[in-house]
């Protein structure tokens, strides 16, 4: 059995585990920097979830203007063990400090992902006419907003179609292209 065999899914586990924990701590995140509805029931098993993390971090690291510090600490904290992991894994010969900067595009570049998504299932649902008090659509429609609304001032609907979901995703991904790969670049990410 060659050790490739073994160490892909250990990647993958790795990859996913983290990937998923640290995305719904960047989603805590974000709930919290626009505003969400905390009573929601996706808002209430996010908070769940990264409360038992999260309450140890907050002594050290207290909220500044409204917005959880420590959950972004966190955020950054996960996806540092996460590439120390694979550098260790991998057999990757760097300084495990690096693991420090290679997290900071990573922080980005999941913020980016997660807008991304948000604004994507935003357009999709807006096809099938949902019921706006749906929780799942309240949350999207709160977390979006910020971004949904200077695109629809630029561009009103066209023949009632809003093209502004478009405009907004085409950004986000200019957006990602441009700053992304530099920070990696800068830090000198390996993965």
């Amino acid at each position: 059995m060659s050790s490739s065999y073994l160490l892909n899914p250990a990647v993958f586990l790795i990859q996913t585990l983290f990937g998923l924990y640290a995305a719904v701590v960047a989603i805590r995140f974000l709930l919290q920097w626009s505003r969400a509805d905390f009573y929601n029931p996706i808002s209430q098993f996010v908070v769940k979830v990264t409360t038992p993390v999260l309450r140890p971090l907050r002594k050290l690291v207290p909220g500044y203007g409204g917005l959880d510090l420590a959950s972004l600490l966190l955020v950054w904290l996960l996806l540092a063990v996460e590439s120390l992991l694979l550098m260790l894994l991998l057999g990757v010969d760097r300084s495990p400090f690096a693991v420090l900067g290679w997290a900071v595009p990573g922080v980005l570049e999941l913020f980016f992902d997660i807008f991304f998504f948000a604004v994507l299932a935003r357009a999709l649902l807006s096809w099938l006419n949902p019921d706006p008090f749906n929780p799942a659509v309240a949350l999207l429609a709160r977390l979006t907003d910020p971004l949904m609304r200077p695109a629809q001032r630029l561009i009103p609907p066209i023949g009632g179609i809003d093209l502004s979901p478009m405009v907004v995703l085409i950004g986000l991904v200019l957006l990602k292209m441009l700053l992304v790969p530099p920070l990696d670049f800068l830090v000198g990410n390996p993965f």
